[in-house]
């Protein structure tokens, strides 16, 4: 296996973990721990930060080749794409809905403490 391959590779798990901690952190709303869940999503961003700096790099060592020397984008590096674009759609959703969430449950406590 290649150096690219194992990057490609660790970039498709990141965003799998970067996945999964966005979930987690739905959950964690839905219990009203939204502190939990922030904490989660802080998580996830990190992931994705580390993920996003693997695809950086292996698209400025491709724009660095020559154009002789330049391979077809490997379905590896298509799969780690699609991975990595999913879980930042995931996390950036469930954060909004965590947001709501938040907004949602104050509202109800206000209207609680206020009777």
């Amino acid at each position: 296996m290649t150096d690219d391959e194992k990057a490609i590779l660790t970039m498709i798990s990141a965003a799998g973990d970067s996945k999964a901690k966005a979930f987690e952190a739905l959950k964690l709303a839905g219990t009203n721990d939204f502190d939990g869940a922030r904490r989660l999503l802080e998580e996830a961003r990190e992931i994705d930060i580390a993920a996003h700096t693997t695809q950086a790099k292996l698209i400025a060592e491709a724009m660095n080749k020559d154009s002789a020397d330049q391979q077809a984008i490997s379905l590896l590096m298509v799969h780690a794409q699609d991975h990595y674009m999913t879980s930042q759609l995931a996390r950036d959703l469930i954060e909004e809905l965590i947001t709501v969430f938040e907004e949602k449950e104050k509202e109800i406590r206000d209207i609680g403490q206020s009777r």
